[in-house]
């Protein structure tokens, strides 16, 4: 293949957009431990979850046989909007990093929400309205999925509810403007509006919140209030489900110059954009038809994989959500208030918590100066301003190419370039101020979140 005839952006047509998602766990010998009810410790019927979630929501988040589930119609014309995103070849910071590394990544804040959030949140948006309700409740913490979730609701006329991160409501006032401009209305959490706000704001006087905090309240809300039901912007295996789209255009998109590439690098909080980019290629990697490094990159302020337990645990603070067996820091643990590069949630997706696990992926942390270094980097060169959760998988990208120029070593790296940072110019502007430290939790933060972690017997 010349290397001329690779375009800096390819572009797939609007016919190839996917018409189904793919579920990894069909492929996976070793099912993800299902969730638990927290009272009988044991796994959650779809008649236990049917009261928070909408029910094909719950169909689709304990579907572990079905390779392939067809995306509705409604959902392929909504999708069109703004799919295929592109996905681009790092000419200029191949250039500027002197590498013979092939980087490409796929962008997926070409969307109003400004991310890849977009593409579950209309999918969930589309059952609640076929399922007749009124309207939905969810949390966000730097607020991705809150914007991308008030755009889907608008789209379908539903009322949305969302509980933002307090420390993310206060120092990103503009994402909570779009929120309220598509028509959610927007409570720090925690809050006085919930019992189990004011009970954690009681523990925990001036708190700055966390997504698990966000979540309890969220859910209380919904299953107190007729004609709702919660949603998820992340963690559960339908939304890795619907972000499948993602990996799955970058395969196609690979596929049309074969281009294989050697590995694939995203940046993991919940998993949803992790799982969805790495979809396609972990199923080819489960079913021995090929062989990628696969690597996930959180932050050092928040080291879920590298730093966590991989047992049960509550998904949220409040301790109301079923219990999930995932990699985790404890429902309890809150990031250091300047910690602002996203990806704050105390735990990870089962999904990607078995596969990590069972050795199919890596997983590294990286400190958020380090983060913020890459950022600057690449939006120099690139021209776009990347969000912060991104550029901690720019951050290993850049570092994977460096290590190519000393081996000389001519690797293809594909990176999620998951969003846009426009609406996150406070944390820029404390980097660019020197006010940005790295905050890391010490072992005894850890082992104290840790200690309260839910007694649950091993089979």
């Amino acid at each position: 293949m010349q290397e001329q005839k690779i375009p800096y952006k390819i572009y797939l047509q609007e016919n190839e957009i996917p018409k189904q998602w793919y579920n990894m766990r069909a492929d996976m010998k070793n099912k993800p431990a299902p969730l638990l009810n927290p009272g009988t410790l044991k796994p959650m019927t779809a008649e236990e979850l049917a009261p928070v979630f909408c029910e094909e929501l719950v169909a689709q988040e304990l579907n572990n046989t079905d390779a392939y589930i067809d995306i509705p119609e409604e959902i392929q014309n909504f999708y069109k909007m703004y799919r295929p995103s592109p996905l681009i070849r790092a000419y200029f910071l191949e250039k500027a990093l002197d590498t013979p590394a092939k980087i490409y990544y796929k962008f997926e804040g070409n969307n109003t929400s400004g991310s890849h959030k977009l593409n579950s949140a209309i999918a969930q948006a589309y059952y609640a309205k076929k399922q007749g309700l009124k309207g939905v409740t969810t949390e966000t913490g730097a607020g991705q999925w809150g914007t991308a979730l008030s755009m889907a609701c608008s789209y379908f006329g539903l009322d949305c509810k969302v509980f933002m991160v307090k420390v993310s409501y206060e120092q990103k006032p503009f994402r909570r403007e779009v929120m309220r401009t598509y028509g959610a209305s927007v409570t720090p959490s925690p809050s006085e509006t919930t019992q189990i706000g004011k009970k954690i704001l009681a523990e925990h006087p001036g708190t700055t919140g966390s997504l698990g905090c966000a979540i309890s309240e969220a859910v209380e809300v919904a299953v107190g209030s007729e004609g709702y039901r919660y949603v998820l912007g992340s963690v559960l295996n339908q939304v890795l489900l619907h972000q499948s789209v993602i990996g799955l255009e970058t395969k196609a998109a690979l596929d049309k110059y074969g281009i294989k590439p050697d590995m694939i690098i995203g940046c993991a909080g919940g998993g949803s954009n992790l799982g969805g980019l790495i979809a396609p290629f972990m199923g080819e990697k489960l079913r021995g038809e090929a062989d990628y490094r696969i690597i996930a990159v959180e932050p050092a302020s928040c080291p879920s994989f590298t730093r966590g337990k991989y047992a049960y645990d509550f998904c949220d603070t409040g301790m109301v959500c079923p219990l999930a067996k995932m990699y985790t820091l404890g429902s309890s643990f809150i990031p250091s208030a300047n910690h602002a590069g996203g990806l704050r949630y105390h735990g990870m997706s089962s999904t990607l918590s078995q596969l990590y696990h069972d050795g199919f992926m890596e997983a590294v942390s990286v400190e958020q100066t380090s983060v913020f270094e890459a950022a600057e980097q690449f939006a120099r060169v690139e021209g776009i301003l990347p969000a912060p959760e991104s550029s901690h998988a720019i951050r290993v990208a850049i570092n994977e190419a460096l290590k190519c120029k000393e081996t000389g070593e001519e690797k293809t790296i594909v990176f999620g370039l998951t969003g846009t940072g426009y609406f996150d110019m406070v944390a820029y502007e404390k980097f660019h101020d020197g006010l940005m430290t790295d905050q890391i939790p010490t072992d005894e933060e850890l082992e104290k979140s840790l200690s309260a972690l839910p007694n649950v017997p091993e089979n």
